[in-house]
């Protein structure tokens, strides 16, 4: 059975190693018959949430900007993928304004279950990506229906095209034909 995946790439540079992470994975799930959607934060205008809690009653930011579409899209997505480069052993920090933007969904009827996690270091150690694991499962918790259900780590990958040849681009093409 197919199902509806938002690819939400978050690295602030075009064709990053995150990036190209993510399109493997996207590749996979389109193997398998899934709709994919991709989006990349970019090139999108996306502020920091300013913690009215206004969306808690509402369900809409007070924010008009790209993050609205964002989140309307996530809401009706059965699966959730983030792609982050790994900055200072966390996610980087446009995937955690586009977390703190998503405020709207925590009370409404959101569609995901399953969210993964695509991270790219610079770092070699198995555990270099564990701060952005725990962050998102962070977010995760506060979604009761959701959760965690793969990480793919590319590893060793310093400067763009650095991932040409990874085995984590097996490995997201892989995990994506699971889904």
């Amino acid at each position: 059975m197919s199902k509806n995946i938002l690819i939400i790439s978050t690295s602030p540079r075009r064709g990053s190693n995150s990036e190209t992470l993510a399109d493997e994975f996207a590749r996979g799930a389109a193997d398998s018959g899934n709709n994919i959607e991709k989006i990349n934060t970019h090139d999108k205008d996306i502020n920091f949430c300013k913690g009215c809690l206004s969306c808690q009653k509402t369900k809409q930011c007070v924010i008009k900007d790209d993050a609205c579409q964002i989140i309307e899209k996530m809401l009706e997505s059965e699966v959730i993928v983030f792609a982050t480069p790994i900055y200072f052993y966390e996610m980087c920090g446009q995937m955690k304004t586009v977390l703190d933007r998503t405020n709207p969904l925590f009370s409404s009827d959101y569609a995901f279950r399953d969210v993964y996690i695509i991270a790219t270091a610079a770092d070699t150690s198995e555990d270099s990506v564990d701060g952005a694991i725990k962050g998102l499962q962070g977010w995760i918790d506060c979604f009761e229906k959701t959760e965690l259900k793969g990480v793919v780590k590319g590893l060793g990958l310093e400067g763009i095209g650095a991932i040409a040849g990874n085995p984590s681009l097996h490995e997201a093409y892989e995990l994506g034909k699971s889904v």
